[in-house]
């Protein structure tokens, strides 16, 4: 067979292979320029979390419903505590998104305190109806000046209460002087300082080593958040105060919203909006399993009257939202009890 024979034949074969390789290659360049958006939360990579369950069903709607977005996420504050997070985010550096607690947004724009007042809401139906209304549409519009998207609103498991390391808190007025942790917002220490406590503002992370050295009598958070990072190692009491029930957001940056295309966006608010069905749904099962949980742990639960705080809140309430410029939201949520 003669050489030039040889290499007629050989071209189909040639342009075969090639063919077969260009197409095994599509798929791989396509998955190379799937967008990954990175979210962040301080919780434990754990699905008794919320943030954690939140951010774990929005992945997975990414998943089953993108073929241009996917999300990876970095549980236990791996991308930088909450502030660092979202400063970044402002930037368009670091963390694509987030979920947290909204009392850390306070920093950024202070109307969101409103939602964060002591003793506000009357259940989670009357905090989730307002939030889905005029109260979180010109939130997140403040939000979104500040360089963060609000995705969607969704809940923290359970009304946060005092967990102590030694003392058992019965009654108000046990709460005079002890050491508890809050979050680095002025809402949430001037409320503890009006419960008698010394309110010391810290970072989810820093709550562990803090409660075990001895540096903290204690600290104010939901039962869930205490199952999930086991706190209950270091606490021993809790004190069920219901003092907030604060939301949660799922938020992203602004610059990272702005680099998707407007079905890329339309998926993502999907995907928010499941996550956020989701973690609503499971609220109040999962707090009365974690205040259960923590019992059969041995932690010691007691029920303090709150008369003499609820009796200071309304006050604290007007003055706070005076202060932030939120006089109306505060109005409106009010109204919509």
């Amino acid at each position: 067979m003669s050489q030039s024979l040889v290499r007629f034949r050989a071209r189909p074969l040639v342009a075969a292979v090639l063919s077969t390789i260009m197409l095994a290659a599509v798929p791989a360049a396509h998955a190379q320029s799937k967008k990954e958006l990175k979210i962040s939360h301080s919780a434990a990579g754990d699905l008794s979390s919320e943030h954690h369950l939140a951010a774990w069903a929005f992945k997975n709607y990414l998943a089953d419903n993108s073929d241009t977005v996917s999300a990876r996420i970095y549980p236990s504050s791996a991308l930088g505590d909450e502030r660092a997070v979202f400063e970044g985010m402002q930037l368009g550096a670091g963390a694509s998104c987030a979920v947290a607690g909204t009392a850390i947004l306070n920093n950024f724009s202070k109307r969101v305190g409103v939602i964060d007042l002591p003793f506000l809401w009357k259940g989670y139906d009357h905090m989730n109806r307002t939030l889905d209304g005029k109260v979180g549409q010109a939130i997140a519009a403040d939000l979104e000046k500040s360089g963060i998207k609000v995705l969607a609103w969704t809940n923290n498991w359970g009304a946060r209460n005092v967990v102590t390391a030694k003392k058992t808190v019965n009654t108000a007025d046990d709460l005079k002087g002890l050491k508890i942790r809050t979050i680095q917002s002025p809402i949430y220490v001037e409320t503890i300082n009006v419960m008698g406590a010394n309110a010391t503002p810290m970072s989810f992370g820093e709550i562990y080593t803090a409660m075990q050295t001895g540096v903290l009598d204690g600290f104010e958070h939901g039962a869930a958040a205490v199952v999930a990072n086991k706190l209950y190692e270091v606490g021993k009491n809790v004190a069920i105060t219901n003092h907030f029930l604060g939301p949660a957001v799922f938020a992203c940056s602004m610059n990272e919203w702005n680099q998707l295309s407007d079905t890329q966006k339309k998926t993502v608010m999907d995907a928010a909006k499941f996550a956020s069905d989701l973690n609503r749904s499971l609220a109040p099962i999962r707090e009365q399993e974690a205040l259960d949980f923590l019992k059969d742990k041995g932690m010691t639960i007691t029920t303090v009257d709150t008369t003499p705080f609820r009796d200071k809140a309304t006050a604290l309430q007007d003055k706070i939202a005076a202060n932030i410029g939120a006089t109306d939201l505060l109005a409106e949520i009010r109204a919509s009890q």
